[in-house]
């Protein structure tokens, strides 16, 4: 919501601010330095990255679109899955979720919670360390060590396409140069025309460079920053699932560990004490 309302009053502003100084809108639309300063730009995107980086950027750029981001009512979902596995667990021994983990989309108790059966990282995060904690002998130190090692590996890919847009961020203002030094150029070769003709062109020249600045500061390294912030939410999202984890490793009873994975939620979207108690009963 709020990254289209930002985006809505950066061109409003910029617009609406040209326009009040008298502007003619006309003169900032050149076809040309456009297609240099971003086919520049795309390109050197595809140079500087992988197709797994492209692929990520695509996503995040979906998962902006589609305005995802983690509630309440995510992590209150999230903390009840926790507590029916935990409590089954507890009563009928840690064997009675093998076939929950082994195809949770078929699961008659992950499929109550489909929210969290469309975040694949998560169910697998929590399938593989149910696995560990059925196949091994595990403490809750070394559980503790096992998950932060792979939320590190999840967070530093889940870097990647904030550092990849930007790298373009940085280099659009350059590009936007480059469509000026163009434009420039081409002003050299009217030099024999009349001043109105050359001033166009000068005019149609730092067009170029405008947009470049706009589009470095006013969009993309916004996006960049904003990809930063969907990578914590998902690290702490992950932190969560730790939290409760190692609890219940160590031996906590089931709404003592989801306790623990309460206290981890960042403080906007954690849920209070009762209204987790509230949520648990009613799952009961």
């Amino acid at each position: 919501m709020f990254t289209l309302v930002g985006i809505g009053v950066v061109v409003v502003s910029v617009v609406g601010g040209y326009i009040l100084e008298h502007g003619n809108l006309s003169l900032l639309f050149q076809p040309a330095e456009i297609v240099i300063i971003f086919g520049a730009a795309i390109g050197s995107f595809l140079i500087a990255s992988p197709p797994r980086v492209i692929s990520l950027v695509v996503k995040n750029m979906i998962s902006v679109i589609k305005l995802k981001s983690y509630t309440k009512e995510n992590y209150l979902e999230l903390l009840s899955l926790l507590y029916e596995l935990f409590t089954k667990v507890k009563k009928d021994g840690v064997i009675s979720i093998e076939s929950d983990i082994e195809d949770p989309e078929k699961s008659p108790v992950f499929t109550k919670y489909s929210g969290i059966v469309g975040n694949h990282h998560a169910v697998d995060f929590i399938c593989d360390n149910f696995k560990v904690i059925i196949t091994t002998n595990v403490s809750p130190h070394e559980l503790e060590s096992l998950m932060d090692t792979e939320i590190e590996a999840h967070y530093h890919e889940s870097m990647l396409p904030a550092r990849s847009v930007s790298k373009v961020a940085d280099a659009l203002p350059g590009l936007g140069i480059v469509a000026a030094v163009l434009g420039v150029i081409l002003t050299m070769g009217k030099i024999d025309q009349p001043p109105a003709v050359i001033g166009h062109s000068i005019g149609a020249a730092l067009v170029g460079t405008f947009l470049g600045v706009l589009m470095s500061y006013g969009f993309a390294a916004p996006l960049a920053t904003k990809f930063e912030h969907m990578a914590d939410e998902n690290r702490a999202y992950l932190e969560v699932i730790k939290g409760a984890f190692v609890a219940f490793v160590g031996g906590a009873a089931p709404q003592i560990a989801v306790e623990f994975g309460r206290r981890a939620i960042p403080a906007k979207e954690r849920p209070s004490f009762n209204e987790l108690e509230r949520v648990l009963r009613e799952r009961r």
